[in-house]
């Protein structure tokens, strides 16, 4: 039997020494000397929090593709910027504690006088460039594209392993309040079979058009907003938590119920084996409660620790129910940036190869000469997928569809392939695919390196 409807579990609460570490680095005069780049509704965000709220840590500088975004968030946060606009006088500006703005990300990358980089831009093509620069000058990066991850995340971890940098996902996105919930329960003695987020609504079909008045409303940009209402946006972040834990899915688009209950009640809604088979799977749901918090179901294989969870009011399995009623996006990014300077420790990053993919699939009927749009747009929407079938059927990575030129006609809710289209030419995120699949070749499905 489930834990009862509406209880909270508190198994999210990850044990707090960030806090304590900041505070000790701001008594010390030695404040963590934070980068961002992308200055749009979620990076101004980011800024207000870490200038007014962080407490051992600076935002030291910021880069915008249009300078007048950067110099909004110093603005809005209480601080006013200089712009610089070559590498010695961003290096004079951080030696002389004054926040610098700039349109040229590689100087955040190259900049001595920085520990570490947040990429707030969600754009693959562009967060691609950025991350290889991070690394190559050592950079830890907290990222909060999932997009990029989702497509070269692998690859991406090796290399920045090698360079001896932590490149991770953030806190308080939903991706990483479920691994932050998925190590709690194992390290209570739990095995995690799903990994859950839980969605307000859903409809492949949503178009910029559709969401325009609520984009206006909270100032966000219709595509982004669109990405999460088609299934794009959980798309991608379900498959950087399936590779962050080595799950995998039930099936192309997982299972993504319409459960108006509580999430106490799903442990009745898997079958155990099935999901011990799989390795366990990434999920989601819509309408559920506590939205729009995450989840994680787990079983434990102690008949004695089975009794204690029933005392607990756990219920009295094979599954129980662990959850975080909330997720609090960019408050919680600092604490990332912490982890990984003071601590060497990662929110959420890829195991090994990749074992859930997103693909491109079509949105309304497509016709020959169509130019795919941003995501989150008119013509595709994102599905999970597994690798293997990924690679085996060589569907389209939905980060690598943007700008791709369609061959033929293609009908509405059939899934792309790499020969269905042409890819741009030149693009950084094209040629680290190829990369991560040759690299992977021997670990996924077949073997076969896919050749764009």
């Amino acid at each position: 039997m489930a834990a009862a409807e509406g209880r909270r579990h508190a198994g999210g609460q990850r044990v707090i020494i960030v806090d304590r570490a900041l505070e000790k680095r701001e008594a010390q005069g030695k404040p963590i000397r934070v980068g961002m780049i992308g200055a749009g509704f979620m990076g101004r965000g980011v800024a207000n929090q870490i200038i007014n709220s962080v407490p051992g840590m600076r935002l030291v500088a910021v880069s915008n593709r249009h300078l007048a975004g950067a110099v909004r968030a110093y603005q809005e946060a209480g601080q006013e910027p200089v712009t610089v606009d070559s590498l010695n006088a961003l290096e004079d500006a951080v030696r002389a504690g004054t926040p610098a703005v700039t349109e040229d990300a590689a100087l955040l990358c190259a900049c001595g006088g920085i520990d570490a980089l947040i990429d707030v831009t969600g754009d693959v093509e562009f967060g691609a460039w950025v991350t290889l620069e991070a690394i190559a000058h050592g950079k830890h990066l907290i990222s909060m594209n999932a997009e990029l991850d989702a497509t070269v995340g692998p690859l991406l971890r090796r290399k920045a392993d090698a360079a001896g940098v932590i490149l991770t996902a953030a806190d308080g996105d939903q991706p990483g309040v479920q691994m932050n919930l998925y190590r709690f329960v194992k390290s209570i003695g739990l095995t995690p079979l799903v990994c859950g987020n839980i969605k307000g609504l859903q409809d492949p079909y949503r178009t910029p058009t559709t969401q325009q008045s609520f984009a206006e409303k909270w100032g966000q940009n219709p595509y982004m907003v669109t990405s999460f209402a088609d299934g794009t946006k959980i798309s991608f972040e379900q498959a950087i938590v399936a590779n962050g834990t080595g799950m995998s899915i039930e099936k192309r688009g997982m299972r993504g119920a319409d459960f108006a209950g509580h999430v106490d009640e799903l442990t009745r809604m898997y079958d155990v084996e099935a999901l011990r088979a799989l390795g366990g799977v990434v999920d989601y749901t819509v309408g559920s409660r506590p939205g729009p918090g995450v989840f994680v179901l787990a079983t434990h294989d102690d008949p004695k620790q089975r009794h204690y969870l029933n005392l607990y009011k756990l219920g009295e399995g094979p599954l129980y129910s662990f959850y975080t009623p909330y997720h609090l996006c960019h408050f919680e990014v600092p604490l990332t940036v912490a982890r990984a300077v003071l601590f060497g420790d990662a929110a959420l990053q890829p195991l090994g190869a990749p074992t859930v993919e997103v693909v491109t699939t079509a949105k309304t009927d497509l016709r020959a000469g169509d130019t795919v749009d941003a995501l989150g747009g008119y013509l595709s929407y994102g599905q999970c997928e597994t690798a293997a079938i990924t690679r085996e059927q060589r569907l389209l990575p939905m980060g690598l569809a943007e700008g791709s030129v369609l061959r033929w006609d293609v009908p509405k809710d059939a899934v792309l392939t790499y020969d269905d289209v042409t890819l741009p030419e030149g693009r950084v995120a094209v040629r680290l695919r190829a990369e991560q699949d040759a690299l992977f070749a021997d670990q996924i499905g077949s073997g076969q390196v896919i050749s764009v």
